[in-house]
């Protein structure tokens, strides 16, 4: 039986990358996560003894707490959240039960960039949106985007100390025939069935590739939102329910076909 607010890393494991996902705070000590250096997909790192830090972060979401082992800390800290208001629970197993689970991600620590800005050229249409939804769903919650000219994308990126991504000459951009968001799940380790599926949509609809029946929509989608919005931030916010929905796709729906749905009741 499982104890009460607890969640398991199964569980957790169909939450990550949903819009209503809840805030993941990794509070393993120094020494604990030394040895292993990973994070779970979309997670913080926080000390477990600075309460209200952590509350300030949370900002009244919900929150899942994990530690090494899923015991005295990541337990002790669940319970201080309750007692302030929070919906908290606490990761079953912890990191080294994370670590075990078949098909779960981890996201190397070395791998994230000091700061949560981000910057790209304007006027994204698909895999300059794609990347901002796959980095808010899987790698930061709270990352901030910057759309500028091409020929600034560089300057920006080294007075704000933004990671620049889908420009020439940098780690996270086109390579062959892959586009950004495939440097993306490599550099960090998202590689799962899913998101696998995800990019082959995204790889076709943004190199004019016809090798896949989605890539269309797609396309027609990206163009219809780009007319309707010319500011790039609030073109963002109006696309990040369709990669919702194409990872949704993606995860649970690629068997669902127009003759299945006609025989559903």
């Amino acid at each position: 039986m499982a104890a009460p607010n607890e969640i398991t890393c199964k569980q957790l494991l169909r939450l990550i990358g949903l819009p209503d996902s809840p805030v993941i705070v990794d509070i393993c000590t120094d020494e604990d996560f030394a040895d292993d250096p990973y994070l779970i997909p979309g997670s913080i790192k926080h000390p477990h003894n600075d309460l209200e830090g952590i509350i300030a972060r949370l900002d009244q979401r919900s929150v899942i707490v994990s530690c090494q082992k899923g015991l005295k800390l990541s337990q002790g800290l669940m319970s201080r959240l309750r007692g302030r208001g929070i919906d908290a629970q606490y990761l079953q197993g912890g990191m080294y039960g994370w670590r075990d689970e078949p098909n779960a991600p981890r996201i190397p620590f070395a791998a994230l960039p000091a700061t949560n800005l981000w910057v790209t050229r304007h006027r994204p249409k698909i895999d300059r949106i794609a990347c901002p939804w796959l980095i808010r769903r899987f790698i930061d919650t709270d990352a901030e985007f910057l759309f500028v000219s091409p020929d600034q994308v560089a300057g920006v990126a080294d007075r704000f100390g933004a990671t620049p991504f889908d420009i020439p000459d940098v780690e996270l951009t086109h390579q062959g025939n892959n586009c950004t968001f495939d440097a993306i799940l490599d550099r960090f380790d998202l590689r799962t069935d899913a998101l696998n599926r995800m990019s082959d949509v995204i790889r076709a609809a943004d190199t004019g590739r016809d090798d896949n029946p989605q890539a269309a929509g797609l396309l027609a989608m990206s163009v219809g939102l780009s007319r309707m919005h010319r500011d790039d931030h609030t073109q963002l916010d109006a696309a990040m329910p369709l990669y919702d929905a194409l990872y949704r796709w993606a995860r649970d729906g690629v068997a669902e076909t127009h003759a299945s749905l006609q025989d559903a009741p």
